[in-house]
């Protein structure tokens, strides 16, 4: 299949006016195939050629101003449109389409615990072409009327609103202009709650099997909040007809911002039990969505190097109305845990891209930007420029940013117009500092004194100006267990110089309070101070970023794994916060005690976290932070190195204390029994019999994959390398379990093999399968020069799609990185404090 190349669609959107999409869907046609009719309305400016875009199973006919075209003439997804004379045309194109298992198109499911079939569509970048015939850019924005025949008992959803006509068709209303990649229908029998907000229809939909566990009130209260909360800051108000949320089975984001229909993966309907952090997670990509309504619906990049215009600022919005507009109060402290470090670590990889790259030239490359760059790093940026240019102004121009381009397509250069029409700060200058450039800043403070008093210097590893802000912590004279803010200095880098600060603070933290985006570094005595009193310090958003500059620490060798997991034993027993003290055991559970520490040191690693979560839970014995009690049972659960409480856990369906088992739990035991030797086929069919659910599908297929056993090992494989038959769910799922530490020797052989095998069936499936076997099925857990070795031989070839190159480039730099950290730690087996 072509891709578009960023040439060929601006001279495409020289040519074309595209008007009006007349969309006819059948989706009653059977299992595997649904019909698709397409009436394109458009116009041409001069004579000339073009195409347009499908990938049909069949192609049934196409008609070009009501004289037939030749259905052969289609090349790849390409069919061309010759001698085209200036003036307005209609094409007429009818096909059969697939429905795809992977998330892409038209995604059709079945759900396993009732036997009731749903589809979606997910047509981003390209996949439209997978479910209608298009002009398939960005620019070329046109009206849609979308109607869908559906089998009886359906009801169909769509970017507008939609009625149900005769002989099972429902017709959707015409949309504004908007962009071919944001049409959205859902279609299945739907357990559906409806409301009215602001005179407009407001609906949450699922799936009937989670009908029990939808928690639609709670979901619409974030939405409505923010709802409300963009309309203080929008002068623009909502540009669609309705705004319904369809929690849809096996999708491969986290959610798609389809205009007046938003679709999320249905793992936020909580079958188990969750920490209030992942109900805030869950309320900020809710406002993240949202937010796309005015940044990427409404305004609409022109090509796609401009995504962090749309992702940058979602993701911004996003942390912040939920900060603003819900009852959640930490979501910056989940941002600097998680997203953050996300970002931190794409930008740190030969893959590293700017937030704004000056060309992306065509869609395969484009998709690759989809990384913690565009989101964290790009939201980072611009809650600095938030900062810089003042919330006032900064408002002001992104309102003048809607009113200038609502319904159309902007670049960066129309955004920075629109910025700088609202101050006399030279914004161009600060998006090249911070948009057009790679890599992270360090920052290191210095410390010097002289006649009494000292003085604070920040160094800066890096050319990017920053307004941040430096935490003055003493020590506190009624307990000397807890830190106390002194001062919060402002400081503007580069042009700050030596900082007046008095009597030698006990601590300095640099970026306190997050609002800038660098590593930072402590000085002696502040390295001395977070030994002991890390855990005192009274801010969780301090907390996270110390953590993180923990873990930026570890990542660059400068401080040892184990010194890491030293001071993780001593502190998180005694953190409050759930998204600290989760983003904390995740990376030491994972890649900490996974890739950085030698195979020797890994016992001991487990010994401590298994060490660590017993005190956290005897902490929570009395029930008042079940959230905390729940992370701590979670990663017991995958540390534990011997089977017996666990499996008496699962035994008795209950954790002594509590909580009792749900199934998201109960699986999480099996699976690691699985990797321990203690636990067997039958097991896992008993356990599948008693939670057949679309979760428990996956449940098994992880934990067989886990199974320390020739045969399971070698079926496992031939699934994910050999079939087609696996879902995107259930091939991840088996990705996760076939990898593990504890089985290096039984699955040495399929290093090799991955690499020999892992082109082609990225090939054949796709990119969202591509993206993961390059994740999942990645040998992550053999940390040595072998691997390496394969892997760069592996990436020298030139049979890889791009989605398959950017995933292994990404997880062999991780490899590197790994082998970096384990050679420091021979270096200096004394190991290093907690930063350097």
């Amino acid at each position: 299949m072509s891709v578009l190349t960023r040439d060929e669609a601006q001279l495409r959107a020289e040519i074309l006016d595209v008007h009006r999409y007349t969309v006819e869907l059948d989706l009653t046609t059977g299992d595997e195939t649904f019909d698709s009719r397409t009436a394109i309305r458009f116009t041409t400016r001069f004579d000339g050629d073009t195409f347009v875009e499908l990938k049909p199973a069949e192609l049934r006919g196409v008609t070009l101003d009501g004289q037939p075209l030749d259905t052969g003439l289609l090349t790849g997804n390409r069919l061309p449109l010759k001698n085209l004379a200036a003036g307005e045309h209609e094409l007429r194109v009818h096909a059969a389409m697939r429905y795809s298992r992977t998330g892409e198109g038209m995604h059709r499911f079945t759900d396993p615990s009732d036997g009731e079939t749903y589809v979606y569509t997910q047509l981003f970048m390209d996949d439209v072409q997978r479910v209608f015939a298009a002009f398939d850019q960005p620019d070329l924005k046109a009206v849609f009327e979308v109607g869908v025949k559906a089998p009886e008992g359906w009801t169909v959803l769509a970017n507008s609103v939609t009625t149900r006509r005769g002989d099972g068709v429902w017709q959707a209303a015409p949309t504004p202009l908007i962009s071919t990649y944001l049409v959205a229908v859902a279609a299945g029998p739907w357990h559906s709650v409806r409301t009215e907000h602001r005179g407009l229809p407001f609906g949450v939909h699922c799936r009937r099997s989670l009908a029990p566990h939808l928690d639609a009130d709670e979901i619409l209260d974030v939405t409505r909040a923010c709802f409300d909360r963009y309309h203080e800051k929008f002068e623009e108000p909502y540009p669609f007809d309705s705004y319904d949320q369809a929690f849809v089975p096996e999708f491969n984001a986290g959610a798609m911002e389809n205009p007046g229909l938003v679709t999320f993966r249905d793992e936020f309907v909580y079958r188990s039990a969750v920490t209030d952090t992942e109900r805030q997670s869950r309320a900020m990509v809710i406002a993240h969505e949202m937010a796309h309504m005015w940044f990427g619906d409404l305004v609409t990049l022109k090509w796609w190097d401009d995504i962090w215009l749309n992702e940058s600022f979602a993701e911004y919005m996003g942390y912040q109305t939920t900060a603003e507009a819900t009852r959640f109060t930490g979501p910056w402290t989940e941002f600097g845990v998680t997203r953050k470090a996300w970002g931190y670590d794409a930008d740190q990889r030969p893959t590293t891209h700017p937030v704004a790259p000056d060309r992306v030239d065509d869609t395969a490359s484009a998709l690759l930007n989809f990384d913690g760059i565009s989101y964290a790093k790009g939201a980072s940026a611009l809650r600095q420029l938030a900062a810089w240019l003042g919330e006032k102004d900064f408002l002001a121009g992104i309102n003048t940013h809607f009113a200038r381009h609502k319904f159309g397509n902007a670049t960066l250069a129309d955004f920075i117009d629109s910025l700088a029409s609202a101050t006399d700060r030279d914004v161009a200058a600060w998006a090249d500092s911070w948009l057009r450039t790679t890599g992270v800043d360090t920052l290191v403070p210095t410390v010097t004194a002289a006649g009494g008093t000292c003085a604070l210097t920040v160094d800066r590893a890096g050319s990017r100006p920053h307004r941040l802000g430096a935490g003055l912590y003493d020590h506190d004279l009624a307990d000397e267990g807890r830190l106390v803010l002194r001062e919060r200095i402002d400081l503007d880098l580069p042009q700050t110089g030596p900082q007046p600060i008095g009597k030698r603070p006990a601590l300095i933290v640099l970026n306190d309070g997050d609002i800038t985006y660098a590593k930072i570094r402590f000085d002696a005595a502040s390295a001395e101070t977070l030994r002991t009193g890390l855990s005192g310090l009274p801010d969780p958003l301090t907390r996270a970023v110390v953590w993180n500059a923990l873990r930026d620490a570890v990542r660059d060798g400068d401080l040892a794994p184990a010194a890491y997991l030293d001071t993780a034993r001593a502190h998180l027993p005694r953190e409050t916060d759930l998204a600290v003290a989760q983003g904390v055991l995740g990376f030491a559970a994972g890649q900490l005690s996974g890739q950085y520490l030698a195979p020797a040191d890994r016992p001991a690693a487990l010994a401590t976290l298994t060490s660590l979560c017993r005190d956290l839970l005897r902490r929570t014995e009395d029930g008042d932070n079940p959230g905390l009690r729940l992370i701590a049972v979670r990663h017991l659960i995958d540390v534990a190195a011997h089977p017996e409480a666990i499996a008496a856990w699962l035994a008795d369906g209950t954790v002594p204390g509590g909580p009792e088992l749900d199934p998201e739990l109960r699986w999480r035991i099996l699976a690691r029994l699985a990797v321990l030797g203690a636990a067997d086929e039958a097991a896992i069919a008993a356990e599948l019999a008693s939670d057949p659910s679309a979760a428990g599908q996956e449940g098994a297929a992880r934990c067989r994959a886990a199974l320390p056993d020739p045969e399971a090992k070698r079926a496992a494989w031939e699934a994910m390398f050999a079939g087609d038959d696996l879902s995107n769910y259930l091939f991840t799922a088996t990705a996760q379990g076939f990898w593990q530490p504890e089985q290096a020797e039984l699955v040495r052989p399929y290093v090799p093999r991955f690499y020999a095998e892992v082109a082609a069936v990225a090939a054949r499936r796709g990119p969202a399968i591509a993206t993961a076997a390059g994740r999942w099925c990645f040998p992550a857990h053999a940390v040595d020069t072998g691997n390496l070795r394969l892997g760069e031989d592996c990436l020298r070839t030139d049979d890889l799609t791009p989605a398959l190159r950017r995933a292994l480039a990404d997880r062999l730099d991780d490899l590197a990185r790994a082998l970096r950290v384990r050679e420091a730690q021979r270096s200096r087996p004394e190991g290093v404090g907690p930063t350097a």
